[in-house]
C-alpha cells in the first residue's frame, strides 16, 4: 500500500491553485476552467479554511437562486474538511471518499497544506498497483 507523500510525487502536476473566500463564484469558476481542475482550496492569511468544487457552484448558486456574479466562495465552500497527512495510505484515503462522497482531500503536514488528493489521483494509483500485482503473478505462474 502506497501512502499519500507517495502518491503525491508521482503526480505529474502538483501545482495548488486558491481563492480567498471573498473571491466571487464567477472569478474562481473562470480559474477552474483555466486551469481545467475540479477543485480549489480556500485559504485566509495562510490558512485552509475550506474547498470549493464544481459541484458546489451547481448546487449551492442554484439552490440560493444567486448569481455568479454575486456569490462569494464563502456562501458556497465545504468549510467542515475531511484531511489527510502524508503518512496516510491510499486505502484509507479510499475509504474516507467513499464513505463521505468525496472527491477531492486536502492534504496536511504539520497543519501546513501540501497538497490536494483527487479520486482520480487514488484510482490511478491503484489501478497501477493491481496491474503490476498481476504481471508479477503472471510471471510467477509462467515461471519466468
Amino acid at each position: 500500500m502506497k501512502t499519500v507523500a507517495e502518491i503525491l510525487k508521482a503526480k505529474s502536476h502538483t501545482r495548488i491553485f486558491s481563492v480567498e473566500p471573498t473571491t466571487t463564484v464567477l472569478e474562481a469558476a473562470l480559474l477552474m476552467a483555466e486551469k481545467d481542475i475540479g477543485a480549489l482550496v480556500v485559504m485566509k492569511g495562510g490558512e485552509l479554511v475550506g474547498i470549493v468544487t464544481e459541484r458546489d457552484f451547481v448546487r449551492r448558486v442554484a439552490a440560493l437562486e444567486r448569481s455568479a456574479y454575486a456569490t462569494t466562495i464563502e456562501e458556497v465552500m465545504t468549510s467542515n474538511l475531511f484531511v489527510v497527512t502524508l503518512r496516510d495510505s491510499n486505502q484509507y484515503c479510499m475509504q474516507l471518499m467513499t464513505e463521505k462522497n468525496l472527491r477531492h482531500l486536502p492534504v496536511l503536514d504539520n497543519g501546513k497544506l501540501v497538497g490536494l488528493l483527487s479520486i482520480r489521483d487514488l484510482v490511478r494509483d491503484i489501478t497501477a498497483e493491481q496491474e503490476s500485482l498481476i504481471h508479477h503473478l503472471e510471471q510467477y505462474i509462467r515461471g519466468a
